[in-house]
């Protein structure tokens, strides 16, 4: 197997989304985890922009999940973007229910963590419509969580950017959503910071990040936190567009990430970077740039046993 026997226990393990094509999750997933120093792996088990639901490998997925459990590697999924809740459409909603009721069953299958979802948009009127809508589409799904026992993944919120007809941007447009959903206990919240810094949050002022943390928290509570997309943007801030950029050459800026990792509330929550890999880069080494952002979120991260 390529990952290490176990990785060091930290504060904040530092991973990426990793590809799966070719020899699927153990094979393509787990190299590419090793080849550039991650921590946590995030990985998509069906087409992201599509509806089909795949079975899965059994193999696959025992070998996945027998090699991130022995190396101490916490796995994510993420679900496909095409997922609203909020839409005006009956057969996107359906569809939506079974694209993320097929993610949350596939990270149960191979030991996943947690299945993050983008919050959507409300494209069927007003937002009062549209989170009732959602409360329809996702709560029968969180019964689901609650039958599977303790090998339930959580289900992460993403807020995205603010564009358009966003459902959640900033960070206080969670509460509502938190709440047509009953603040259920295996709801949680993915941080994009690329997202909330789009969105208005002013990561690279000073006291920016720990303002967004205390919105993200007076809105969903303490310890709803469960992961971090670590992203850099390309856009200034407010811009509303997700273009994602390598930590540190944005506009985010590093001291922005130490900043976040200082944070008490952030403590063990692990960091996934979805940034730009340089396949198009002229040395066209594969997670080259994968590799260097990992590296420097470890090097700004608290050491263990340090207080924030």
């Amino acid at each position: 197997m390529d990952l290490p026997a176990a990785v060091p226990a930290q504060r904040n393990p530092v991973g990426a989304h990793v590809p799966v094509a070719g020899r699927g999750l153990a094979g393509t997933g787990l190299a590419y985890a090793a080849g550039v120093g991650a921590e946590a792996v995030q990985v998509f088990v069906a087409n992201p922009r599509g509806w089909a639901t795949p079975p899965g490998n059994p193999q696959q997925d025992e070998v996945f999940r027998t090699a991130c459990a022995e190396a101490g590697i916490p796995a994510y999924v993420h679900a496909p973007y095409l997922i609203n809740f909020g839409s005006e459409s009956a057969a996107t909603r359906e569809r939506s229910a079974a694209s993320l009721r097929h993610s949350l069953h596939r990270a149960r299958a191979i030991g996943a963590l947690g299945v993050v979802v983008h919050t959507g948009s409300a494209l069927c009127g007003t937002r009062a419509q549209a989170l009732a809508h959602v409360r329809a589409g996702v709560m029968p799904l969180l019964d689901e969580l609650d039958a599977m026992g303790h090998h339930a993944p959580w289900l992460l919120l993403e807020p995205t950017a603010g564009q358009g007809s966003s459902l959640c941007g900033r960070m206080g447009d969670l509460a509502d959503y938190a709440d047509v959903l009953d603040r259920h206990p295996l709801l949680g919240v993915c941080l994009d910071t690329c997202h909330a810094f789009a969105a208005g949050h002013d990561l690279a002022a000073p006291g920016g990040t720990a303002a967004m943390m205390a919105e993200l928290t007076a809105a969903v509570g303490p310890g709803r936190l469960r992961l971090i997309h670590a992203n850099d943007s390309e856009d200034v801030v407010g811009a509303r567009k997700d273009r994602h950029a390598n930590i540190g050459a944005g506009h985010i800026g590093a001291a922005a990430f130490a900043e976040l990792l200082a944070h008490p509330d952030t403590a063990d929550v692990p960091l996934i970077i979805e940034t730009p890999d340089g396949r198009h880069d002229p040395d066209r080494v594969e997670g080259a740039r994968h590799a260097r952002d990992i590296a420097l979120l470890k090097e700004l991260r608290v050491p263990v046993g340090v207080p924030a």
